[in-house]
């Protein structure tokens, strides 16, 4: 049985030398193969990040396990058990198609839409994709407004506030009013504490932030507001307060509160200040690297 496996991985071998000694006599043809390789990779990794995220993942974990088995069986000679399952091979991909009709429809719909994009990777513009989440989080403030909810709503900008994220309940979830707005919902499990939007997602909520306790801070601003200024002094984040006794969104920026805000000045101040502040930021240090790059050359 040894000498048999032996031989086989020999013939395996030599075929391996001979393949690679064409592939470096023949450039073009070692590129192409590179390239195959990488395309091929990327669809396994595009097709196990799709997996994992459906009941798919549970049956490809049966599927390598019966693969490992009868690999096992093909070396150790047990040829009942081999026998057994090289013979409903054929009949398990029919059954794999059956099992696997929704998904591969759904892959396939996506294919033939414009979520084609999404599939491999190219997101939305993240500027065109941020302004349109402050446009969701506008609205979630008003909803919040308008009947009294009190809420606390934290956008992350250059500083990170991971330590923040992590006294709550971690989200990672699209930004949506209908979702920021039962985050706040009274007597609910996640309404006590502040919400936090970092990197275009709902990253955690009922986070527990610093208290801003200066004395020039008014004795009648509540807790909510303190919390806001105190994150917005800590951090360069920017805090939207819905207030409960009065329904007015105040916003907490850089220790100072800006209060009673209607939706057209919330909305220019959030696009002034996360949108415009960071990738204007970026396009000027762009074109600065290029004029630098042009003097160097000159």
């Amino acid at each position: 049985m040894f000498e048999n496996l032996t031989l086989s991985m020999n013939g395996i071998w030599q075929s391996f030398m001979s393949y690679m000694t064409d592939l470096t006599q023949n450039p073009f043809k070692l590129l192409t193969l590179i390239l195959d390789i990488l395309i091929v990779l990327y669809m396994i990794y595009k097709f196990i990040l799709y997996a994992r995220k459906s009941r798919v993942w549970q049956l490809l974990k049966g599927i390598l396990f019966i693969l490992i088995i009868t690999a096992l069986s093909e070396v150790l000679q047990l040829k009942i058990l081999n026998f057994i399952l090289t013979s409903f091979m054929p009949y398990g991909v029919i059954a794999l198609i059956v099992i696997f009709q929704p998904e591969l429809r759904r892959m396939l719909e996506q294919l033939g839409t414009s979520k084609l994009t999404k599939y491999f990777g190219i997101e939305k513009d993240i500027e065109a994709k941020t302004k349109e989440d402050i446009y969701k989080i506008v609205i979630a403030a008003l909803e919040l407004a308008k009947t009294k909810t009190g809420g606390l709503i934290v956008l992350e900008r250059d500083i990170q506030i991971n330590d923040i994220i992590d006294t709550g309940v971690k989200m990672e979830a699209e930004v949506s009013p209908q979702l920021i707005v039962n985050l706040f919902t009274p007597n609910t499990p996640l309404h006590d504490g502040a919400v936090i939007i970092a990197k275009n997602k709902v990253a955690a909520a009922a986070c527990i932030l610093p208290l801003a306790d200066d004395k020039d801070i008014a004795k009648e601003i509540g807790t909510r507001h303190r919390a806001g200024i105190g994150v917005s002094k800590e951090s360069d984040a920017i805090a939207i307060i819905i207030s409960e006794e009065t329904g007015k969104i105040s916003v907490a920026k850089d220790g100072t509160l800006i209060a009673d805000l209607k939706e057209e000045t919330l909305k220019n101040i959030l696009i002034k200040h996360v949108v415009t502040k960071r990738f204007e930021g970026q396009k000027q240090s762009r074109i600065k690297a290029i004029k630098d790059k042009k003097k160097a050359n000159k």
